[in-house]
This record gives structure tokens, sequence and C-alpha cells, in this order.
């Protein structure tokens, strides 16, 4: 059964990512479509208090609670939520970070946000970089510096080698390059040469035919590119590559970004990783 739709709002002294990332995955297990209200730096008592208008005012019109997410470290801001909001809420710190200052028997630091002092953090300075080198080695563009990646992805053009690849670097740090499999390499039966010094580092990435004709009509419409006789070639020799030389692949048809991430790093489990 289909649930009214009702507004969320997602409040945070900093960026409000934590919250909103944390909503979102509880709210997936309700079959419901929310009107997102996103406040982030709500770090001021007076922030609070027209945070609270907004979602007073919001349940008057819509005549139901607001749920409110929030990932507050500033307790007097948070006082004012709690007693002035007219939503139903949901403090990630209360529910989570006090009871484990009880069990630790240590005060949390209340830091707001994870990206505080992000000059002085060796792990964001190390998520920066690898953002560099996956948007260097993206689409097989540079073969140097190889040895530095953490991961290369293989796959036919449009099997999700670009978005994954990103994915690894900005939420684990990972170094990963990507490189597209060709007419070329299918001609010569292997991996291109630059990747075989690497293979230990190779994860493959396919994709159902008819799913990929479809990505690329959206790109290059009624071309040959995309067309079903050609998605079922590229996919065909890609698999069959994949199969001689070894390596571990994954079919991206219908997985997520996040479970396609998941399973490379369960296969491959890279040294470096950065929470």
């Amino acid at each position: 059964m289909t649930i009214p739709s009702r507004t969320v709002f997602f409040i945070s002294d900093g960026t409000g990512i934590t919250a909103e990332t944390f909503g979102n995955a509880v709210l997936a297990q309700f079959e419901m479509k929310p009107r997102h209200v996103r406040l982030p730096f709500t770090d001021t008592v007076d922030k609070a208090h027209q945070a609270v208008r907004q979602i007073n005012h919001t349940a008057e019109i819509e005549g139901a609670r607001p749920i409110v997410f929030t990932t507050l470290a500033n307790m007097d801001v948070l006082e004012v939520i709690e007693t002035g909001c007219k939503g139903m809420l949901l403090d990630m710190f209360g529910t989570f970070v006090r009871p484990l200052e009880i069990e630790l028997a240590v005060k949390s630091n209340h830091r707001i946000g994870r990206f505080s002092d992000v000059s002085k953090s060796k792990e964001y300075n190390d998520r920066i970089a690898a953002i560099d080198f996956s948007l260097q080695h993206d689409d097989g563009q540079s073969n140097r510096d190889l040895e530095g990646a953490d991961v290369i992805l293989v796959g036919v053009s449009r099997s999700g080698k670009t978005p994954t690849s990103l994915y690894l670097a900005m939420q684990h740090g990972l170094k990963a390059a990507n490189y597209p499999l060709i007419p070329e390499d299918f001609d010569r039966r292997q991996l291109p040469p630059a990747l075989i010094p690497h293979r230990k580092k190779i994860f493959g990435l396919t994709i159902q035919p008819e799913r990929l004709s479809e990505i690329r009509n959206e790109r290059r419409p009624n071309s040959r590119y995309a067309s079903i006789e050609n998605c079922r070639h590229e996919v065909a020799e890609a698999e069959a590559m994949m199969r001689r030389a070894g390596i571990r692949w994954l079919s991206t048809t219908t997985k997520s970004i996040e479970e396609i991430a998941t399973t490379i790093l369960q296969e491959l489990r890279p040294e470096r990783l950065i929470y």
C-alpha cells in the first residue's frame, strides 16, 4: 500500500550529507515519495528558530507532521528544534552518539560535520588526490602511473566504468583507472598491453546487450555503435576476454553504483581504503 506523501526535513549544522544519506536509507524501506527540504549550516539559534517556523508552517499547510532528520552537534541549536518543532524528530546524534558516550565512558567531540579542518586532514587530501587520479585515467586517457592505481576497471563503452571509478575515489579514496575494451582489443584477443602487468588490480564490468543498446541510443541514436547486433558482439567478446584473462567481473545491468563498488571492494580488497 502506498503511504501518503510527506515532507521530510534534513537539518544539520554542517553540510547535511550524513543526515540525508541516513534518512534516505531509512525512507527507502517505505513506498513513498517524500518532498525533501534541506537545511544545511543551521549553526545558530536564530537559524534554528527559522527552521522551526518553516517546519511548523509545513505541518499546518499539509495537515500532517513533517519528518525531521537532524545531525546537530550544537546543543543550543538542537534544543530549539526539540522544543519548538511540530514534526516527527529523528535525532541521529541523540540516537547513536549519546548511548556510545555512555558505553565508552568518553565524551564525543561534538564536531560539526565530517569535513571540519579539512586542510589538516590527510584523509581529505588523499581523497582529492584519488579523484584527480581517476579523472586523469578516465576512459583510457593515460597509461602513466598505473602502478599507483588501486583498481583498474575494464569493460565495453557505457557499461558503468566512469561513475564507478569516481564513486570509489570520492567515497573511499581509491585511485581508480578505467579502460574501455574496443574492437582492436577483440581482434588481438587480449587486454590492452598497458594493463597486462597490473592484472591483479583489474576488475571487469559487463552489461546485458539490450540495456547497453538503450543507453548508447540515448547518446548516439540509430548508430551502429548503439545497434543491438553490435552491442551483443562487443559484450560477448568482452566477456570471453575476461574469462581468458582470469579477471573477476560482474554485470552492472540491475545494480546500483553502490552495489557495484561494494562488490569490487570485497573482491579486490585494496590495501588503502578511506572511510
